[in-house]
């Protein structure tokens, strides 16, 4: 398919995707992610009110470490996207969520502090 031309993807393709994206990734990434990565189709919102793609749970006394990523969030942001360009964004996406698995459990907040920065901007440009 052409770069420029925009098919909207389904849940299902975007499972595929996501499954397939895993797959090329070393296992050891997925160390401690015992609940490992989920596609729900929910478009999720922030408390902030900003949409939320992916998120990254540690419940220790639940269902420990994963990764949640939202087909309608993504659908929200990217279906404007060709396929190629809306897979680039949806590896991003998991790239961003495993990151945050990695420096939970190595109890680095870099990415988090980052996460919250780039949110405050944001925001204060909204609110201009």
């Amino acid at each position: 398919m052409e770069g420029n031309t925009r098919v909207e993807m389904t849940y299902e393709e975007t499972q595929e995707l996501l499954v397939d994206m895993i797959d090329d990734l070393p296992q050891e990434i997925f160390e401690g992610l015992n609940g490992g990565v989920s596609l729900h189709h929910d478009t999720k919102y922030g408390k902030n009110g900003l949409l939320t793609l992916g998120t990254y749970h540690f419940e220790p006394y639940g269902l420990g470490r994963y990764i949640s990523i939202f087909y309608g969030s993504l659908m929200a942001s990217f279906s404007h996207l060709a396929p190629d360009q809306y897979a680039e964004k949806v590896k991003e996406v998991l790239h961003h969520e495993l990151t945050h698995h990695l420096e939970h459990l190595a109890g680095d907040k870099s990415l988090e502090i980052e996460d919250a920065k780039n949110v405050s901007k944001m925001l204060r440009r909204l609110n201009k």
